[in-house]
C-alpha cells in the first residue's frame, strides 16, 4: 500500500479529470471548458497542506490558464505531447521521486506516468485501463469532482483534514478565488 504521507506533488491532467473531457468551441478562436468549484476548493486545501499541484495536458487552453491562475497553480504544462517525460522533468525541477508523486489520468497517455507514480487516481469514467492500473478507483467522474475526491482521499490518508475541516467549522478558512 502507498504511503501517502509521502506525497509531496499532485501531477494531475485536465481533459477527463478537471474536466468532463468535451471541448465546446465559440467561434474560431474560443473554447469553453467547465471546472467544477468543488475542485478548485480541493486545490486549495491540498495546497494548504503544502502540497504542490501541477497540471499537465497534450492541449493548450487559455479557459485553463485562467482557471490555474484563479487557483494559485504556479504549474501548467500545456501542448504535452509524452507526458512521462514532462512528468520526469517535473519531478527533477521539484527534487522529488515518483514515490513522492500522486498522478491523476484518465485516458491512454496517462498510462506510462500513472505506472511510475506511488499513488494513481482515475475518475470514474476513466478509460478501462486507466482504471484497471489506478491505485486509487475515484467514485466520481471527470469534471464531477474527480479532484476534489481524490485531494480528500490523499489529506484523510495523511492525517490533515480532520484540522482542516474544524478551520471551516470555526468560520476561520482562507477559501479564496475557488
Amino acid at each position: 500500500m502507498a504511503d501517502a504521507t509521502k506525497i509531496r506533488l499532485i501531477i494531475s491532467d485536465v481533459d477527463g479529470v478537471w474536466t468532463d473531457g468535451k471541448i465546446i468551441y465559440a467561434g474560431e478562436r474560443n473554447e469553453i471548458k467547465e471546472f467544477n468549484v468543488r475542485d478548485g476548493l480541493g486545490a486549495k486545501l491540498a495546497q494548504k497542506a503544502g502540497i504542490t499541484i501541477v497540471l499537465l495536458t497534450s492541449r493548450r487552453s487559455h479557459a485553463l490558464e485562467r482557471r490555474a491562475r484563479e487557483l494559485g497553480i504556479r504549474e501548467l504544462h500545456q501542448g504535452a505531447t509524452n507526458k512521462l517525460e514532462a512528468a520526469e522533468r517535473i519531478a527533477l525541477q521539484h527534487q522529488v521521486s515518483f514515490d513522492e508523486i500522486l498522478y491523476a489520468g484518465d485516458d491512454l497517455p496517462d498510462l506510462a506516468p500513472m505506472s511510475r507514480a506511488a499513488i494513481s487516481a482515475a475518475p470514474s469514467d476513466a478509460a478501462p485501463e486507466v482504471r484497471t492500473l489506478a491505485t486509487w478507483k475515484l467514485a466520481s467522474a471527470g469534471g464531477g469532482g474527480a479532484f476534489r475526491e481524490l485531494v480528500e482521499r490523499l489529506l484523510r490518508e495523511r492525517g490533515d483534514w480532520d484540522a482542516l475541516v474544524r478551520e471551516f467549522l470555526s468560520g476561520r478558512p482562507d477559501a479564496a478565488s475557488i
